[in-house]
């Protein structure tokens, strides 16, 4: 399935309206969101938490969320499970990769697959919800060789992880050497113009992330808006906004008018569409 990037509480509406199955939470996203800043494992834990729990207020669209690495150790991982779990995340993704960057290294570098198995299990263990899905995430086909995101993902599969995701597969040929070494679900990242919907799920891929293009299409919006604003443009002469029917409704507004008249004793909420 193709997941609906999300990032806020607007977002996770509209994807669940438009019928989405499942929402995925970014790291590239929530650091856009958060901090406006590139995704270079600036964010917190509890700003990450908090950000999910916003979502979950917002609506009930199961989401995964790009844990990173746990935000440090394996201890930290039980910690980081705990914390989403409990902010309502549907899944979450904990990667192999060694964040934040070393010191002097430009290139990304992975953790040992002794400790990735280890945060992995530290995963499990915290978890709480059986229904909440750990999906164990190796980078290594484009850091170290696609043998050792492929031995990864076997040792992630036996600790008891529920699905595997790969990052850097560059070819068919790759997605489907890894498919065949392992048994568990597959999370894919950005497939090839040539892997097609058919062949993706004949390998096992049960989500294929396509980028993050509506907090890209969100920023364009803004910017356009805000620089009609700033060359003069009369409110009129604006471009491109949301409807007053569809702010009413990722709003909510009949729900909240609702409110008004159930709990405040209200004829009319006195609230405008």
């Amino acid at each position: 399935m193709r997941p609906g990037s999300v990032y806020d509480a607007i977002s996770v509406r509209i994807a669940e309206d438009l019928g989405f199955e499942v929402g995925m939470f970014g790291g590239s996203a929530a650091s856009l969101a958060i901090l406006g800043d590139p995704d270079l494992a600036l964010i917190t834990l509890s700003e990450l938490t908090e950000q999910m729990r916003r979502m979950s207020r917002a609506g009930s669209l199961p989401v995964l969320v790009d844990a990173d690495h746990g935000y440090g150790n394996a201890l930290n991982v039980r910690r980081t499970v705990e914390e989403l779990e409990a902010a309502g995340a549907a899944g979450l993704t904990i990667e192999d990769t060694l964040l934040p960057a070393a010191f002097g290294e430009a290139r990304p570098q992975l953790i040992s697959a002794e400790e990735g198995v280890g945060k992995v299990k530290a995963a499990l263990s915290a978890r709480q919800d059986p229904a909440l899905v750990i999906v164990g995430r190796t980078g290594a086909a484009s850091i170290t060789s696609l043998d050792d995101a492929i031995a990864r993902a076997k040792s992630y599969e036996a600790a008891g992880v529920d699905a595997l995701m790969f990052t850097g597969l560059k070819s068919r040929a790759e997605l489907q050497a890894a498919a065949a070494a392992t048994t568990l679900p597959i999370v894919f990242g950005n497939p090839t113009d040539d892997m097609d919907w058919d062949f993706l799920s004949a390998q096992r891929v049960r989500i294929a992330i396509q980028g993050h293009a509506p907090i890209s299409a969100a920023t364009a919006a803004v910017h356009a808006t805000l620089k009609a604003v700033r060359d003069g443009a009369a409110p009129n002469e604006l471009k491109n906004l949301a409807s007053a029917e569809l702010m009413e409704s990722v709003t909510r507004g009949a729900v909240v008018k609702q409110r008004g008249i159930d709990f405040l004793g209200l004829k009319d909420s006195g609230l405008k569409k």
